[in-house]
């Protein structure tokens, strides 16, 4: 998040500049983004989530029947006070314009990500369902729609994120539920990431992922897209030990610092990680988004992963 659209994004909460200005704006950061991947040499692109002040507010200001106090965010990177009074309709929430967007400028393959209901209700109070996984189910029947409205315009590939699994390991259970409802019907590729957090470059809980396990490997996805750059390298080897079916969405750059990785660093991860998930099943990305790094930082860190990935292929083929 370049410091200009930080300071532009508050602009507009402190109605400086016109909701007008700002999607001109967003629209020219999405643009920059997407060509800063391509520069790097990624295959699979995003939209770098621009539009997005945090992961909760732009789902919780969309989601039908969720009451925003508009007055109470002052930084964009704050929370909304929001809050849920009634049964959730159903409406669109407007994500698929995001996606053509994202299509528009880019010939490459394409991620778009969603933040899923586990993480959503931790964020907007419920104030009418009676439990937290009651709330979710209905987030999850609200944006399944959605879901299907992204496939419909060319989505093949979409990520659910839910770090907040990391904060609450007893929901797993009723969230990987939640999560089977969500993504019924989808007609795509499916990722799951989970994390350890990355509030202001910082982790909001330490651990070890095998709380995920079994529970996790009743999940309807494809894939599971995993942090291990920053600690819990040994984590990997929970896939051998439960048998887990995904592939694995490998994160070898750490986002919490702002040293830029070697490729031999990047390729060394990717090394062990293939003495236990084969190639064919093997994806390699960040370990987080890179919101809170410099954007030469985030440059350079990307450019090292595209490299390393090089090296490690050049080994496979020969």
């Amino acid at each position: 998040m370049p410091g200009w659209l930080e300071r532009l994004k508050t602009d507009y909460f402190l109605r400086r500049i016109s909701r007008h200005d700002l999607e001109e704006i967003h629209d020219t950061a999405v643009k920059a983004a997407i060509k800063d991947q391509e520069m790097a040499g990624i295959d699979i692109v995003t939209d770098g989530e621009l539009r997005r002040d945090n992961m909760i507010d732009y789902f919780a200001g969309r989601l039908p029947g969720v009451q925003i106090d508009h007055a109470s965010k002052k930084f964009y990177y704050d929370f909304f006070d929001s809050v849920v009074r009634g049964k959730l309709p159903t409406a669109p929430l407007g994500l698929v314009d995001d996606f053509k967007f994202l299509r528009r400028f880019t010939e490459r393959p394409t991620k778009f990500s969603i933040t899923g209901p586990h993480s959503l209700v931790r964020r907007i109070r419920n104030e009418y369902y009676p439990s937290e996984e009651a709330f979710a189910l209905d987030i999850a029947r609200v944006m399944n729609l959605e879901l299907r409205e992204l496939v419909k315009a060319g989505a093949t590939y979409l990520q659910i994120d839910e770090p907040y699994y990391s904060g609450f390991p007893e929901d797993v259970r009723w969230g990987v539920k939640v999560l089977n409802v969500l993504t019924e019907g989808v007609d795509a590729k499916i990722g799951l990431h989970i994390c350890y957090g990355n509030r202001y470059g910082k982790p909001t809980w330490e651990g070890s992922y095998r709380y995920l396990f079994p529970a996790i490997l009743d999940a309807r996805v494809q894939q599971l897209t995993l942090e291990f750059a920053r600690r819990g390298e040994e984590d990997v080897a929970l896939f051998r030990e439960f048998k887990a079916p995904f592939e694995l969405g490998l994160g070898v750059i750490d986002v919490k610092n702002p040293t830029v990785e070697t490729p031999d660093m990047v390729a060394e991860r990717i090394r062990k990680a293939l003495e236990i998930v084969p190639a064919e099943r093997l994806y390699v990305n960040p370990d987080c988004g890179c919101l809170h790094l410099p954007r030469d930082v985030a440059f350079a860190k990307l450019c090292a992963m595209v490299e390393g990935t090089r090296l490690v292929r050049k080994e496979l083929e020969t």
